[in-house]
């Protein structure tokens, strides 16, 4: 059994008690009081990230297999290929009033077992992982197991459904409120994916839940930061591909049957790109009157939207062709319609037509496809009724900074992603009658095609995480001031060589922040962009971690060391800078330490030492940390 080191005491001792530093210690931003004072981490998972059980009792005939009470739905794998019809029935949803199956109801399931695993098991546990790695982390370090607290909820809905039919933000709020009572001190907010939106949509609906003069105060005494992963700020573009041809999330199920199912979901369309220059009329105003609270928000654009091509995005979103004939012949193929219109080319062939992300969440899109696709009605009244229609905030409208004390924004890049799709008839019924005929992806920086062409448009300066394109990752940025410090170090332990630093650079709103600094091709870096003094008594931050994928960034152990860094130091009564310092990256667990062969020796020889245990099969894994290394997490005040 592996020994516990002083080094991890000391770190479980920090991180679970408050030093008394609220007093006398302003100036560092200090934001507990008294020996009591504990934090509480809170995950909202993504989509698709929640398990779901089954609440029916459901007999599938020609299939040993039956469904009941609380059998896991989300994600059972053996079921979906054994019985895929009755698997079908348990996850669909009515894709107009978001009901279950008249033969199976499912639900989320509850605590942190429904995040860990979505399919357990030695074969598929692995590949189903998604927060497992994350909690192991915390009980590594010694968490206590009430302090760190999992918020499910049925991913497939809606967000004005969630509270509708489940009060999940009402939930939510007594959950940040029983973590204060029961751990004595606010707690951090770790979001990913689609569960940023959940968290936004959660602070504008508690507007409208407590007084206005008391918002601010909830905030202060309930959350002390806010983790921000893997963020579709503006959207994803993979959303439309999901909506048009189907995404299959990797299952043995067809593209047709991806599709129905992700567009019998209300939250099919939570995740749209939308432009970053497009609002709507403040919606609080009818909560005061006698309005009625469903209300369509008209969009209103500036000049900036009419002025730039593709709405701010690298190009258009959408490219599709539109068949010239209707009605039963809505769908021939490419072929059958050249054929018939030899003597008419002109209106014989598809119109090609081409959509901006504006055009894509106001409806334009969806309405121009109408008479082609039977699913754009449900579409389109989704998009009415549950989004611009919202009675809290429509969810397709760019998002300013929350008035959070501590928002920190992670999200990788410099990953092929794709931010634009080409689409023509199939010829199939419905739902396989779009093809995409091509892909338009940003890698580093620049557009290429599918078959490898460079494509013309506005491309960043860097690519996404492999499924959000980094204009809508990095829209985090234009939460930061005008005077940013920028830090570059390598994510691998490091002894600091290899760090630069460029202090109060300007930052314009609404501009990239591009950093003037050296890259090696060898090494992966992690970019901090950091901001204390902007608004008085707040922090923000963003990194951005080379080639860290969308799906995987939360089991990445480069960001798990860095988030401990940053909350150890902040609970730390001695720190001596807002942010922890980035100038070393030492080992911080025995898998941190490795074996040197050029030395013959373990790496980082002041913390790391050879120690054999018998099991070992390897001299990396006899590499373990110091027990006098006491004062090794002293480097980062």
């Amino acid at each position: 059994m592996r020994e516990h080191h002083v080094t991890k005491l000391a770190f479980f001792f920090l991180l679970l008690t408050a030093a008394n530093g609220g007093e006398g210690n302003e100036d560092k931003g200090a934001d507990f009081i008294g020996d009591d004072a504990k934090l509480s981490g809170i995950i909202i998972p993504g989509f698709a990230s929640t398990q779901l059980r089954a609440w029916s009792i459901l007999d599938c005939p020609y299939s040993p297999l039956d469904f009941n009470p609380l059998d896991l739905v989300w994600l059972d794998t053996t079921k979906l290929l054994s019985a895929m019809n009755c698997w079908l029935k348990c996850v669909l949803l009515d894709p107009y009033n978001q009901t279950d199956h008249p033969e199976c109801r499912s639900r989320p399931d509850s605590g942190l077992s429904a995040i860990t695993e979505l399919d357990p098991g030695y074969i598929t546990g692995p590949l189903s992982s998604v927060w497992k790695e994350w909690v192991k982390w915390c009980i590594e370090f010694g968490i206590e197991p009430n302090s760190i607290i999992a918020v499910p909820y049925d991913w497939r809905l809606s967000p004005s459904k969630l509270e509708e039919r489940d009060l999940y933000f009402h939930k939510l709020k007594l959950t940040f409120e029983t973590a204060l009572k029961l751990r004595g001190g606010p707690s951090i907010v770790f979001a990913h994916s689609m569960g940023n939106n959940v968290f936004r949509y959660f602070l504008e609906w508690l507007k409208l839940e407590i007084a206005p003069k008391m918002y601010i105060k909830w905030l202060d005494e309930h959350i002390h930061a806010y983790f921000a992963v893997g963020a579709p700020l503006l959207g994803a573009t993979e959303t439309v591909k999901a909506t048009l041809s189907g995404f299959t999330f990797g299952l043995p199920v067809s593209e047709g049957t991806a599709r129905l199912m992700f567009n019998s979901f209300g939250s099919s369309l939570w995740m749209m790109p939308f432009s970053e220059h497009c609002r709507t009329d403040n919606v609080y105003w009818k909560h005061f009157s006698d309005a009625s609270r469903k209300h369509h928000h008209a969009y209103h654009c500036d000049e900036h939207e009419f002025q730039t091509n593709y709405s701010g995005w690298p190009t258009n979103i959408i490219n599709i062709e539109i068949p010239s004939v209707r009605g039963d012949e809505a769908y021939p193929s490419f072929i059958e319609v050249a054929q018939t219109n030899m003597s008419g080319m002109e209106c014989g062939f598809p119109t090609q037509l081409s959509f901006s992300a504006r055009e894509v969440s106001d409806g334009t899109f969806f309405k121009s496809i109408t008479d082609y696709d039977p699913d754009t009605q449900r579409l389109l009244y989704q998009l009415e009724e549950s989004y611009h229609g919202d009675p809290v905030v429509n969810p397709l409208t760019p998002w300013d900074r929350p008035p959070l004390k501590n928002i920190f924004c992670i999200y990788g890049l410099d990953s092929k992603t794709e931010v634009g799709y080409y689409f023509a008839p199939s010829g199939k019924p419905y739902p396989d009658n779009w093809i995409i005929t091509d892909i338009i992806y940003e890698i580093e920086g620049s557009l290429y095609s599918r078959s490898g062409n460079l494509v013309e448009g506005n491309p960043g300066a860097a690519s996404g995480d492999g499924t959000v394109p980094y204009h809508s990752l990095s829209w985090c940025k234009n939460w930061l001031g005008s005077k940013v410090n920028i830090t570059r170090a390598p994510q691998s332990e490091h002894d600091g060589s290899d760090v630069q630093v460029h202090l109060n650079v300007e930052h314009e709103h609404e501009m990239d922040i591009i950093p003037n600094m050296t890259r090696s091709a060898r090494v992966k870096y992690i970019t901090y962009y950091e901001d204390s003094e902007s608004l008085p008594g707040k922090r923000t931050a963003v990194w951005e971690l080379d080639k860290a994928n969308h799906r995987n960034i939360v089991r990445s152990p480069v960001l798990m060391r860095e988030l401990w860094l940053e909350m150890w130091h902040d609970i730390h009564p001695d720190k001596k800078y807002k942010f922890v310092t980035k100038g070393k990256r030492g080992p911080l667990r025995d898998e941190d330490c490795y074996w040197d062969y050029g030395k013959a020796r373990c790496a980082w020889p002041e913390h790391c030492e050879y120690r054999y245990v018998f099991g070992d099969v390897h001299l990396g894994q006899s590499c373990r940390l110091k027990n006098s290394s006491a004062d090794l997490l002293l480097h980062y005040v």
